[in-house]
């Protein structure tokens, strides 16, 4: 039933491709998916195909795990969509023929000439080698095809081999009857397909932590929902970057929608200003905030909440009040960013585009106490948030949790 399910498959893709004319073909090659079992690796690679069609035209053959891409898009186009989909741990542009020495042999000669052209590859300074991967029964080596090729080469460009470490390198893949050839493997983002994993709410600031921890939550396969807490007169101009860190995640967010909402949060600052001690204004800030993106979710139906956090990074981060500002949320908040360096999260923001975006000047958040508590006692904090009646308070503020168009 497999088998012919797959022919069927095939059959179809190849109808398809009838209609597009010329193609430029690629290996996609994924890593963990890999080690999942058949029901769930099938599920995981039709979801990261599906990622990639939301950027690319073109359409696939999955043969046993490898995915093989066409399209009719330009290299630059491919790469650029490639390059920013989760679950890719590599890929290349391919070459293909019939599994036939002189067929591979003029197939290698004639993209090599095009490449030597192109300043890709100079024979007469560059040393090269031939790795080769086979599938199927042959009556040949993987080691002796190598060695075909290789003197192929050596006989018509009269370049130099350097198996230890070749300047240039040639990859052969004989797959049954079919054999490709490729010259580079180009590195994807790895992590998970978007969308395989549900939906986490991913507290988002308009600094440089949130984006990045939203990022990584991509990275794993998760779709992302923003939630931005509006201090309001407390802080200005942060919405507006919290719609550009939405722009450029939703690159790397492909074939799931980022939904983002806000909540105009300054009315339970100032509540919060009024009716606690001071020194407790971030843990109960921090306490409201995971307690309003569980609101959400539950509209959402969503499963976890997400911050920026790192280990010590502010006064509202250290162990103590971390565990005593979660304590009321009854969903998992997870905090991929919780070992991280300032350095090593602003690195990650400047390749992924949002760093620019987080250090236009806000003003900060004015609630900000002079002397905020760092060590929260989980007892006394407990007490507080009684004495205030938190609960009702966010009650109203959530009323207010409104979705924003990107």
């Amino acid at each position: 039933m497999f088998s012919m399910e797959k022919m069927l498959n095939d059959n179809i893709n190849a109808f398809k491709l009838t209609m597009i004319g010329d193609l430029m073909k690629y290996f996609v090659r994924y890593g963990e998916i890999g080690i999942k079992s058949r029901k769930i690796r099938s599920k995981f690679e039709k979801k990261l195909m599906e990622n990639i069609k939301a950027g690319l035209d073109c359409e696939f053959i999955n043969d046993n795990g490898r995915i093989i891409l066409l399209t009719q898009e330009d290299d630059n186009t491919v790469r650029e969509v490639l390059d920013r989909v989760f679950g890719i741990v590599s890929y290349s542009q391919i070459y293909e023929t019939v599994t036939d020495k002189d067929k591979i042999a003029h197939l290698v000669n004639t993209t090599l000439s095009d490449l030597i052209g192109q300043g890709k590859f100079n024979p007469e300074t560059q040393t090269f080698a031939v790795k080769c991967r086979r599938v199927g029964e042959h009556d040949f080596s993987s080691q002796e095809m190598a060695g075909y090729v290789g003197s192929v080469v050596i006989e018509q460009f009269d370049a130099k081999v350097n198996l230890s470490n070749p300047d240039f390198r040639i990859y052969i893949e004989v797959r049954e009857d079919k054999t490709y050839v490729y010259f580079d493997k180009i590195k994807g983002l790895g992590g998970m397909p978007v969308g395989c994993q549900g939906k986490v709410i991913c507290l988002i600031s308009g600094g440089i932590d949130s984006p990045v921890a939203a990022f990584q939550m991509l990275k794993r396969g998760c779709s992302v929902i923003l939630l931005h807490c509006d201090n309001a007169p407390y802080g200005r101009g942060t919405v507006e970057k919290v719609l550009k860190h939405a722009e450029k995640l939703r690159r790397y967010s492909l074939g799931e929608e980022i939904k983002v909402y806000s909540i105009k949060y300054g009315k339970y600052l100032e509540y919060v200003q009024k009716q606690a001690p001071p020194r407790m204004t971030c843990v109960l800030c921090k306490s409201g905030m995971y307690q309003s993106a569980e609101r959400l979710a539950k509209k959402e139906k969503a499963t976890a909440i997400v911050d920026g956090s790192s280990i010590g990074q502010v006064a509202s981060q250290t162990l103590d009040n971390i565990n005593a500002s979660r304590y009321h949320c009854n969903l998992p908040i997870f905090s991929p960013l919780i070992s991280l360096d300032k350095l090593e999260i602003e690195d990650i923001a400047k390749k992924i585009g949002t760093y620019e975006i987080s250090i236009i000047p806000d003003g900060g958040c004015a609630a900000v106490p002079k002397y905020p508590e760092t060590h929260a006692d989980l007892k006394l904090t407990k007490n507080i948030i009684e004495k205030i009646n938190q609960k009702e308070i966010l009650n109203e503020v959530s009323d207010s949790i409104q979705r924003i168009d990107i």
